[in-house]
């Protein structure tokens, strides 16, 4: 039977296929599904990120926006004994990297662009990113004391140099040169080991700190406190706001003892000779001036020093070496101390007359006089005026080994002075049977006792050890301390008494006096200077020429001067070479003259 489309059986929703069931929902869950386990991985993540690496990533989003940008603070001036400036600071331009701005292998790019425009090398650069840390938020500094071109040059390639920044700093400036240069010192960058031995002292990567001299041993004075900025930055590393700031606090100036007329008078008077002049007030010890040659310009190690350079400045004869406080003998200048060991041990009575000879024979060997031939009988002030060698070898023969060695070692030989800057003070020598037998394996001999009388042998001592015994004759019979800070304490706290008898200074006086007035220093003799007393001496130093010496002192009725002059391995004997020396600076002192050259040698009697 047939239905018509309007029967209610027509009516009946049809069949559907069971294997389409459910196929419209199929995506919707699937996309529901993806989203929940998308949406959970997210929350798990960020529940991570918040709940256990919260704090880390905190620090890290903060490093990235707040840098600490360091202010060193401006060293402490050095000063004369009139204020004047010796050491001070100038306006430089440095380079500073901020590690963080960078990853390790942006910095790889970086580096060698940097090193190429600084000319320096790239390892240098590198050891400095490493040893700071690649995150770390402080500026890093790299390099110091740039051209005008290096300062164009980076801001030309900063789109390259992310990072990178110029800074202005205080450097440290020295308006003289070389004047000075061994007193003074230098400064420069803190060494790995420098860093390791002051851990502790507040110091950081980069400080600059005193190297050598003053700058040294008056650290803690000069150096002052570090300051600086907290700031937040934008992505490009822009300042946005500072957060916190404490200002640098400078150093304190420091002044010396030295008197810069004094000193460039000393300097050119040695010129280019190799040596020293050393000048002090006999009454307190103050360093008037120090000179050592060859010598330095300390402003190279203001900023960075080019391996060329260093080079060159160790080519030349130890130019570092300060020859005012190495030891050398002190050849005839030490029968000052001879002479009063002679007459305070009680083997010689003050008046004594002795005869001169060419030569003494002692244990098989001729020990010779200066001048071949002897001087015939002379006193204690005629032997101190011609410097008669056999007068004195008779002396320590007489006396023994016993009292030499002792007075030796009371006028302040073989041990330091106690000066500021006794890093790089020698102690000298005073050599004894048990030194010797130590050393040599050898037994104290009469030879040695005859040698050590003239201040040949094995005795060492500095110019200014030498300078502290001429102080001895020149105050009255006190050991000085020399010193270089200047200070109002009484002279009295600056010296001691040797307890010297006034007949043995009195000989001791009228000796010295002679020597310039009629002996081997009447270089000295001079009408436009006051009285002044002195003694000369040679040192022999085979096979190299010998040494030369002079001491002075004036005026000599009330001493303000002390002036030891040096020529290393100059030849041509003290009264020629070193006493021209020290009259040009005692000009200066006296009459306010400066000289336009070194000092000549002159055609005089002398040893």
């Amino acid at each position: 039977m047939a239905l018509s489309p309007n029967s209610p059986l027509s009516q009946q929703p049809k069949q559907s296929n069971a294997r389409t069931v459910g196929r419209n929902y199929q995506s919707l869950i699937a996309m529901v599904a993806i989203s929940l386990v998308m949406v959970g991985g997210i929350g798990a993540r960020l529940a991570y990120l918040q709940l256990i690496q919260g704090e880390r990533n905190r620090q890290l989003a903060d490093n990235n926006r707040i840098r600490l940008i360091p202010r060193q603070p401006e060293r402490g001036n050095i000063l004369d004994r009139k204020g004047r400036i010796l050491a001070g600071n100038r306006l430089s331009y440095a380079v500073f990297l901020w590690p963080i701005s960078n990853s390790q292998q942006e910095w790889q790019v970086i580096v060698p662009k940097l090193a190429d425009v600084l000319n320096i090398p790239q390892q240098t650069i590198q050891d400095r990113l490493e040893q700071a840390g690649y995150g770390s938020p402080v500026l890093v500094r790299i390099a110091r004391g740039l051209s005008p071109a290096q300062v164009t040059a980076l801001a030309e390639f900063s789109h390259e140099l992310k990072g990178v920044q110029v800074q202005a700093e205080a450097v440290r400036n020295y308006p003289y040169g070389d004047l000075a240069a061994h007193v003074l010192g230098y400064t420069g960058e803190m060494s790995d080991e420098d860093l390791k031995a002051r851990q502790g002292e507040g110091y950081r990567l980069g400080d600059v700190i005193g190297q050598m001299g003053v700058e040294a041993a008056f650290e803690k004075q000069l150096r002052g406190e570090w300051g600086g900025q907290q700031v937040e930055v934008d992505g490009a590393g822009r300042v946005l706001r500072v957060l916190g700031e404490k200002q640098a606090r400078a150093g304190n100036d420091v002044q010396l003892t030295i008197d810069l007329d004094l000193q460039r008078s000393a300097e050119r008077a040695l010129g280019d000779r190799k040596g020293a002049i050393v000048a002090i007030d006999p009454r307190n010890g103050a360093v008037l001036a120090m000179v050592s040659r060859p010598a330095f310009d300390p402003n190279l190690f203001s900023t960075y020093i080019t391996d060329a350079q260093w080079q060159q400045l160790q080519s030349e004869e130890f130019p570092f070496v300060n020859r005012a406080l190495q030891g050398y003998p002190p050849a005839s200048t030490f029968k000052i101390v001879t002479t009063v060991a002679a007459i305070e041990s009680g083997a010689f009575a003050p008046g004594t007359v002795l005869n001169t000879f060419p030569f003494l024979e002692v244990g098989g060997i001729q020990f010779w006089d200066w001048n071949r031939a002897g001087f015939g009988p002379l006193d204690f002030q005629g032997a101190m005026a011609w410097s008669s060698d056999t007068f004195f070898y008779q002396t320590a023969l007489g006396m023994g080994s016993a009292a030499l060695i002792q007075w030796t070692r009371r006028f302040g030989f073989g041990e330091k002075t106690g000066i500021e800057i006794a890093k790089e003070e020698m102690a000298g020598l005073v050599p004894d049977e048990a030194w010797k037998l130590s050393e040599l394996n050898e037994p104290w001999y009469a030879g040695d006792s005859v040698n050590m009388s003239i201040g040949q042998g094995y005795l060492q001592s500095t110019p200014l050890q030498v300078a502290v015994m001429f102080a001895v004759a020149a105050n009255g019979g006190y050991r000085v301390h020399p010193h270089l800070l200047l200070d109002n304490e009484d002279a009295r706290n600056w010296r001691k008494s040797l307890n010297i008898s006034p007949t043995t200074l009195k000989i001791l006086e009228e000796g010295l006096r002679m020597v310039v007035t009629s002996g081997t220093g009447q270089a000295l003799n001079d009408p436009s200077l006051p009285p002044i007393s002195g003694k000369s001496g040679t040192a022999e130093d085979p096979p190299r020429l010998s040494h030369s010496w002079f001491g002075a002192y004036g005026p000599t009725d009330n001493p303000e001067i002390v002036v030891v002059a040096f020529g290393e391995n100059s030849g041509g004997g003290g009264g020629k070479v070193a006493a021209p020396m020290a009259r040009q600076v005692l000009q200066t002192y006296f009459n306010g003259t400066q000289a336009t050259g070194a000092a000549q040698p002159e055609d005089v009697t002398s040893d």
